[in-house]
């Protein structure tokens, strides 16, 4: 490689080095402040968003304003509705038809026995209140307290539980003129159907408009805040996805609103976590987000226009609430409309040789953070899920991944291998001129150049495989940190989560000494790494002696000391890339070999560093 290939792959490593100390020295910030503490200001009660639906975060509103919700007090002992799935289990608070509480019962905290299971939405006087609210905006002559607002006190059936197969209708009666109803159901997976309906059964028109909200109050106190995850507000608007961080939701600019014709849904995304509102396809709505930052409340609204209610008739809008994990197989099901639990039809899906269902969900899938190299963490992830499927464990999956992606990039491979197994025999000539030219670097590159030209040499193909890689693995980086399927997921022995960092160390001898090792997220843990990387710094070293060395000492030594610096920047790193890596560099190491001893050549690398190569001559004697 010439000086700069070299220094192309000096400044990605530096940079690489660089955003990693930038998060050491600027950590996420510290949770926000309880956002329920009675001391914070009450500045937006009976305010209204720019759809004209009642913000959600408040409870108690003088009545008579335009848009307002209802002002019955927020009471603790709410009448409660039971939900029970396989998957979820939770409550609807009768007081707004809340869905405010709601847990995952497949996912815990935490790997620590008797975990607490994860907590999706919860209650308005909880920390972290997160819920999906519905109701209706007056128009004309109708007054805030004629509609059913957020604390509306709605009728159920007594020992009513919603559950697969058994749906429950809300009902609520103004006493003058407008019966409004509606209709929860659920699947086995984590979506709610919601029917909102009223009929007007006085004598008089009847102007309104049905709305959805989902709305937290303050930012969650497990917000990443990395760069290469996007939590916050997302929404899907005819075809166009909008992703606003917790940041940019400004509080002074309140509403970001999106017009939606025929397909859309919006809400919030966490790292694993998602909760969106999807109107049915073909109906238009009008899509908002804003940030209250007197009350820290977030909110996403879902409003569709303002109709006309004559006497006798009935008006309903039905609807979808999405609320769980961002499990890829479960949503992709949901955007084709149909289960694909075959590998044939989850691939025809994938390529687009099966269309999706009138009623799936458009551009679902995309809920999930798939980054700017989308082309290849989409088909990295397909790969990882139909090779997990197959073998039954993450780790081992990653190397079969690994295994077919160098046996996909292996004719490119070959060539730079052959062309650096031809670099390596032209080092002692290279010598020779750094020698006889002396400190005259021009006078020495021309002559390197001229020798590459004689021996038919290009330098700049031994990079090649470095520069295939970078993209795969920022992109295997990503599918690592972002999607839900390595959460959790046991290798072997002591790694018993792909997604979080070795947690072996030097510290305690690898378990042998009788005390813990370090916090994975402390600075003594980058210094006291654990197995996976110091086999990371071995294979790099081991690996980087069948490549040329370079001529220039500075760059020689920063190439001598890159696998044991790369080997304290990875410990941090989530351990299924680290493994990627390791596997990655042994088969790389493996393919370098056998091409260069099929080129006559029989790499020593065990042997005397310093005359690590020697020419070997083949059985036909050349």
């Amino acid at each position: 490689m010439d000086d700069q290939n070299k220094n192309l792959i000096l400044a990605t490593a530096l940079s690489f080095a660089v955003i990693l100390v930038w998060f050491l020295l600027f950590p996420p910030p510290e949770p926000v402040e309880d956002p329920n503490d009675p001391t914070v200001a009450e500045s937006t009660e009976g305010a209204v968003d720019s759809t004209g639906a009642p913000i959600a975060a408040t409870p108690q509103v003088a009545p008579g304003e335009p848009g307002a919700a209802r002002s019955e007090p927020e009471t603790a002992d709410a009448p409660r509705l039971a939900i029970e799935t396989g998957t979820l289990t939770g409550a609807i608070s009768l007081q707004g038809g809340r869905i405010d509480q709601l847990s995952l019962k497949n996912y815990r905290e935490s790997l620590e026995p008797g975990a607490d299971i994860v907590s999706m939405l919860k209650p308005v006087g909880s920390a972290d209140a997160y819920y999906a609210l519905y109701g209706w905006a007056p128009g004309g002559d109708l007054t805030p307290d004629l509609v059913p607002g957020p604390n509306t006190l709605w009728q159920a059936p007594d020992g009513a539980t919603l559950s697969p197969g058994a749906p429950v209708t809300l009902t609520w009666d103004n006493g003058q003129g407008l019966e409004f109803a509606r209709e929860i159901s659920i699947d086995q997976d984590y979506m709610f159907t919601v029917t909102q309906s009223v009929t007007n059964t006085g004598s008089a028109n009847a102007t309104l408009a049905p709305y959805g909200i989902l709305a937290r109050h303050g930012e969650p106190q497990d917000l990443k805040n990395f760069f290469i995850l996007h939590e916050g507000m997302i929404a899907m608007a005819d075809g166009e996805l909008t992703e606003t961080s917790y940041d940019d939701l400004d509080p002074a600019t309140r509403y970001d609103e999106m017009a939606v014709e025929n397909s859309g849904w919006i809400g919030f995304t966490d790292h694993y976590w998602m909760s969106t509102m999807i109107p049915a396809k073909g109906t238009a709505v009008r899509f908002s987000a804003f940030h209250d930052g007197a009350r820290d409340i977030y909110q996403t609204t879902m409003r569709k226009p303002t109709q006309t209610l004559a006497p006798g008739a009935t008006v309903a809008m039905t609807s979808q609430l999405f609320a769980g994990p961002k499990e890829w197989n479960t949503i992709r099901n949901y955007e084709a409309g149909e289960r694909l639990d075959s590998f044939g039809s989850s691939l025809m899906y994938g390529l687009g040789l099966q269309s999706a269902q009138p009623h799936g969900i458009d551009g679902f899938i995309d809920a999930i953070d798939w980054g700017w190299f989308f082309f290849l963490t989409k088909p990295i992830f397909f790969g990882l899920h139909e090779l997990n499927a197959a073998i039954g464990n993450m780790g081992w999956a990653i190397i079969a991944l690994t295994l077919i992606i160098k046996a996909l990039v292996f004719p490119l491979a070959y060539k730079s291998y052959a062309s650096m197994a031809r670099m390596k025999e032209l080092q002692p000539k290279m010598e020779e001129i750094k020698e006889r030219v002396g400190d005259d670097r021009q006078k020495m590159q021309q002559e390197i150049m001229a020798l590459y030209k004689k021996e038919k040499v290009n330098p700049a193909s031994g990079c090649l495989p470095i520069l295939i890689q970078i993209p795969i693995f920022f992109s295997l980086y990503k599918v690592i940190f972002v999607t839900l399927e390595l959460r959790h997921a046991p290798f072997i022995g002591w790694l018993r989560d792909l997604s979080a960092p070795d947690p072996s160390s030097i510290f305690n001898l690898f378990g042998l000494m009788p005390w813990d090792a370090p916090d994975p997220n402390s600075i003594v843990a980058l210094i006291f790494i654990g197995v996976l990387p110091i086999l990371l710094g071995v294979t790099m070293w081991i690996q980087q002696k069948l490549n040329p060395a370079p001529t220039d000492p500075t760059q020689k030594m920063i190439f001598a000391w890159m696998p044991w610096v790369f080997m304290f920047m990875l410990g941090g790193f989530a351990s299924g890339l680290v493994v990627y890596w390791i596997a990655n560099n042994t088969i790389t190491f493996t393919q370098q070999y056998l091409i260069m001893r099929s080129h006559g050549y029989k790499p020593d690398v065990f042997g005397n560093i310093l005359s690590s190569f020697r020419r070997e001559k083949t059985d036909d004697g050349k």
